[in-house]
């Protein structure tokens, strides 16, 4: 069977969506393992007025990969040139990296500029991850869209707590 014509509920597409989200949620808890021993010394922090309450980020993020999963598993199961497939999903694996290694960055070193650094970086490769999903299929570009902007929010929200915490050597 042809990948066209494969259903959406195939073993082999389930098993793809599976993979995807396995991936994502492996990066989800990677990037939570940097974090979640540092809380304490994100709660010694100076907050920016806008702020979610932390309660909001597990959600949020929780949303956000499994949107980046069904939309990596639409770029691989779609029709498509071999070479856009590779290149779109590439620079998807190039993101989810930088989403561990802002992690890392922000928590595990406890540096909101090391932090800001590596987020700028995840910026530009979100946009191109965009950019090669919408070569292959646009409506798994669209599914990054929320991600986008809410690492943008993420980005002023590190760039806030850089500011606000380096004349206390926090930062």
């Amino acid at each position: 069977m042809s990948a066209a014509a494969e259903p959406i509920t195939s073993k082999r597409s389930l098993i793809g969506l599976g993979v995807a989200l396995l991936i994502c949620f492996a990066a989800s808890f990677l990037g939570s393992a940097f974090t979640t021993p540092n809380l304490g010394w994100y709660a010694t922090l100076e907050r920016p007025g806008f702020a979610p309450p932390n309660s909001v980020f597990p959600v949020v993020w929780t949303i956000l990969f499994a949107m980046m999963a069904v939309a990596a598993w639409m770029i691989w199961r779609t029709p498509a040139d071999a070479d856009n497939k590779k290149t779109a999903l590439t620079w998807f694996g190039i993101q989810l990296t930088l989403n561990v290694a802002w992690s890392f960055a922000f928590f595990q070193m406890q540096s909101p500029i090391a932090g800001l650094a590596v987020i700028l970086w995840l910026l530009v490769a979100i946009v191109m991850t965009m950019v090669f999903f919408d070569r292959v299929n646009r409506l798994a570009a669209l599914l990054l869209a929320p991600y986008l902007l809410w690492v943008g929010f993420a980005a002023g929200l590190n760039f806030a707590f850089w500011a606000l915490n380096t004349s206390t050597g926090a930062a």
